[in-house]
């Protein structure tokens, strides 16, 4: 967490929740993901070029080496490496 610098704008996020079921209609699992409202984004002012945000591998360890530490029960972890990763070049803020 950090103050938001002077003329700088932020970009909400938004939880998405969905609950994937068997052939069945039985639940298979609950999925849960973070995406950005991109579409609040103005070009040339918030970006200059397109990009995908990807998740790093030590991001997906982390919480799982601390849920290890503290001996919390973790349920399932779906998460999907489908774009290479690659570093910002820009300062982004999020809410």
């Amino acid at each position: 967490m950090v103050e938001l610098p002077e003329g700088e704008n932020t970009i909400a996020l938004k939880w998405v929740f969905r609950t994937k079921y068997h052939a069945d209609r039985s639940i298979q699992k609950h999925v849960a993901r973070l995406v950005v409202k991109g579409y609040s984004q103005q070009q040339s002012i918030d970006y200059e070029e397109t990009f995908t945000p990807v998740s790093f591998f030590e991001t997906v360890r982390t919480p799982l080496a601390l849920a290890a530490h503290l001996n919390w029960l973790v349920y399932q972890s779906d998460v999907k490496f489908a774009f290479l990763t690659d570093d910002l070049e820009v300062e982004m803020y999020v809410l």
